[in-house]
């Protein structure tokens, strides 16, 4: 391996999930979500779906639909799929950055700290959010349908990691729910919270955030205790 390989492999990098994290998306997903599931045959309270949001998509109706004793085929699976699609679209008007994400990642692009997004869903409804945020065509961006599964499984933040060609132990992965932090443990990534998507400190701190923090705007004002010095 060469040095310039080397210095490449060694970078800390930040790995961010979107809903939640860097837009204020995870009730709209909420609401969409009990559109797909009753027009299944599912019907939950509102705050049982929260409690799952940030998983894979596939491991979420399974969930949820076990809650309630219903059993889903592929097929009616694939359809609740759809439905939240179609119904994420008229919620996607009502979605806005979280209160300092754009600064944040502004900061660490003139800071010369990689950074990438990793997310649960798929490029279709994830587009829809990530056009919120202005980013560049050359930012990678790593989706549910990219990998062969999503959290609580590592897959994406590894992809995230190998995208942007730093080792994943030195890598800072950046969630909201409970599913990012356990999919960071497991990829033996550190593990940063923020309670900009509804779980509380206590839980994050479980499922193993270093450090938990308000939002982005909070993260930005303590990039210190993460590694991230000030170019001043």
């Amino acid at each position: 391996m060469s040095d310039d390989d080397r210095t490449a492999t060694s970078r800390t990098a930040f790995l961010f999930d979107l809903d939640g994290t860097l837009v204020d998306s995870v009730y709209q997903h909420v609401l969409a979500w009990r559109e797909a599931l009753e027009a299944g045959g599912i019907r939950l309270a509102v705050w049982r779906i929260h409690r799952q949001i940030g998983m894979s998509g596939g491991l979420f109706v399974n969930a949820l639909a076990r809650e309630t004793g219903h059993t889903c085929s592929p097929e009616e699976a694939e359809r609740i799929h759809q439905v939240h699609s179609e119904a994420f679209k008229r919620y996607a008007s009502q979605v806005r950055p979280l209160p300092g994400a754009e600064e944040l990642l502004a900061y660490l692009t003139k800071a010369g700290v990689p950074w990438a997004i990793a997310t649960s869903g798929m490029m279709e409804s994830a587009s829809l959010s990530l056009r919120l945020l202005g980013l560049n065509d050359d930012v990678p961006i790593i989706t549910r349908d990219l990998v062969r599964h999503a959290k609580p499984d590592p897959d994406l933040f590894l992809a995230a990691a190998e995208k942007l060609n730093v080792a994943i132990s030195d890598s800072v992965v950046v969630g909201d729910s409970i599913w990012d932090l356990l999919a960071a443990r497991r990829a033996r990534a550190l593990g940063v919270g923020l309670l900009s998507g509804g779980y509380g400190r206590e839980e994050l701190e479980r499922a193993g955030a270093y450090r938990v923090y308000n939002d982005p705007a909070d993260l930005l004002r303590h990039l210190d205790e993460v590694g991230v010095r000030s170019s001043e």
